[in-house]
Formats: C-alpha cells, structure tokens, sequence
C-alpha cells in the first residue's frame, strides 16, 4: 500500500498529461491542433503550439492577449487563474503541470550528491517574480513594433516547456523548420539543457526560480480552499517533514508557504499525522467550542 501511495501522485502527472496532451495525430504529422478545445486554457503549463496539446497554456494565452493592438486585458484567463488559485494553488504544480512531471523523472535518476538547494537559493527564488512582472507583463505592454504590438516575452525567449513539447517535436518533423533555425532556438535549447541538467541534481529547479505560473499559484497557497495547517497538540517538532520536504520547506513553521507544490511527502513523512488539510468549518466549530 505504501509503494503505491508513493506512485499515486505520479499516475496522475502521466494521466493528465496524456489527457491534455492527446491529439496523436500532431506528433505524428508534426501540426498543431487547432480544434475548438484550443480556445480552454488548462492549469499548468502547456504550450499551445505543442503538437499534441489540446488545451492551451494560461501565461500564453494571457501573453497573446495583451500583446496584441486591440486587447489589453484578458478576463477569462485571470479569472482562470483565480478560480484554480483560489481552489488549489500550488497543487496545479505539484500534480497538474506536465513540465513538472519531467523535473520529477529527472530527480528519479541517481546521482553521486543530490542538492537541498542551489548556492544563492533565497536570492534566486524571487526570480520567477521577476520574470512574472518583467517578461510576462512589462515587456510585451511597454516594448511594441512599429504598428504597436508587442510579444509573448516569457513565451518566446524564455520557456523551457514550449521548448521541450512544442520547439523540438515540430523541428524533429519539419525540414524546413531546421533549416530556419537562428539563435532564439539555440538559446532556448540551452535554457531547457541546463534545466534539464539541473533537475537531476536538485529538485525542480524551474519550479523553484523561473516558472511565473508557479509563482502567481504560489501567492493563493495559506488562502486556497486546499492547505495545510499543523495541529499543535500532535507536533513535537521533530523536523520529519522538512527533511522529507524536497524542496526544504519548514513546513512545521510554514505548512502554507508559497514553495509547496503539495505533493504530500510531508504529510507521510510525519510520524504523529500532525500535517492536516485545513478545514475551514472544522476550525470554526473548534473556535466555537
């Protein structure tokens, strides 16, 4: 029962990455699906313009919005973002995101020392809020071409999951597109290496310092319908679930902290069960009483 507590999580990631990611047909003629599904966003990332995917990704989808002449706002995608913010914050990361799913099979692969975090961790986490304000919102609204268009910034220059699902399974089916082949695409493949390096050394490191979405989903974890709280009766403070923490949260002191993607190692790891979901009508009775 404990192994396939263990492998629960990650059936899931593989579920609704097929799910999302299902249009067979693109990967086989190299061709993005245009269908009507395209128009709904999905949780995590998922680039648009990946052959397979069926749905589209809400910081793309956001990014096209505002970087075009006539729209300067997307009502439909915030509110998505706040409708899965509000219900599960950082859950969407650590279950529902495909390019998370990759960081989590890289970690499966053994190596000689496995970092906590990297050198400069607590400067280096505030770079996704960099790259939130910076590259998804700023840039595309305050750099535009000469009819007053901007571009997708983090889209384009940044994204190491539009690399991986969209860049390399069409230029791997597409002549033409390798022969077109400039810089961008050789600074973006370097981009996803390092990453892709990276996350066999040390957990999610996109996660961790790059990834806007994470950090906008982040800012919901101590409010989202879904969190944690500690039950003070049962802590001792023993530090069983910062050790098991992959990503080295406290989570004794900080159960909501804007880190947790809630994959629940914590939880199991907890030898008193003190690590409970938050219940906010239980709370209620308890002040009551």
């Amino acid at each position: 029962m404990g192994k396939l507590r263990g492998h629960v999580r990650t059936l899931v990631q593989l579920l609704f990455a097929a799910l999302t990611n299902g249009y067979a047909a693109g990967f086989a003629n190299g061709s993005i699906y245009k269908g009507e599904s395209k128009l709904v966003c999905v949780p995590g990332l998922n680039c648009y313009s990946c052959p397979g995917a069926l749905g589209s990704c809400p910081i793309g989808s956001f990014q096209a919005v505002i970087t075009s002449r006539t729209n300067k706002f997307t009502f439909y995608v915030i509110g998505f973002l706040l409708l899965f913010g509000a219900l599960l914050g950082r859950v969407v990361c650590g279950w529902l995101c495909p390019f998370g799913l990759v960081q989590d099979l890289l970690d499966k692969i053994p190596f000689p020392k496995k970092l906590r975090r990297l050198p400069g961790d607590r400067v280096l986490k505030y770079l996704k809020y960099v790259i939130l304000v910076g590259f998804v919102i700023v840039l595309p609204l305050t750099v535009l071409d000469i009819v007053g268009q901007g571009q997708p910034w983090f889209c384009k220059y940044v994204c190491p999951s539009g690399t991986l699902f969209a860049g390399v399974p069409l230029i791997a089916s597409n002549p033409p597109l390798r022969a077109a082949l400039g810089w961008l695409f050789t600074w973006k493949a370097a981009i996803l290496v390092v990453l892709l390096v990276l996350s066999v050394v040390v957990y999610r490191p996109f996660c961790r310092y790059l990834c806007p979405l994470g950090a906008i989903y982040g800012f919901f974890n101590p409010i989202a319908l879904y969190r944690f709280r500690i039950n003070a009766e049962k802590c001792t403070r023993c530090g069983a679930c910062q050790r098991a923490c992959k990503l080295d949260i406290s989570v004794w002191q900080t159960p909501n902290s804007m880190e947790c993607i809630r994959c629940g190692d914590c939880r199991h790891a907890c030898p008193h069960g003190a690590i409970e979901t938050a219940n906010p009508c239980h709370a209620r009775q308890k002040k009551d009483a």
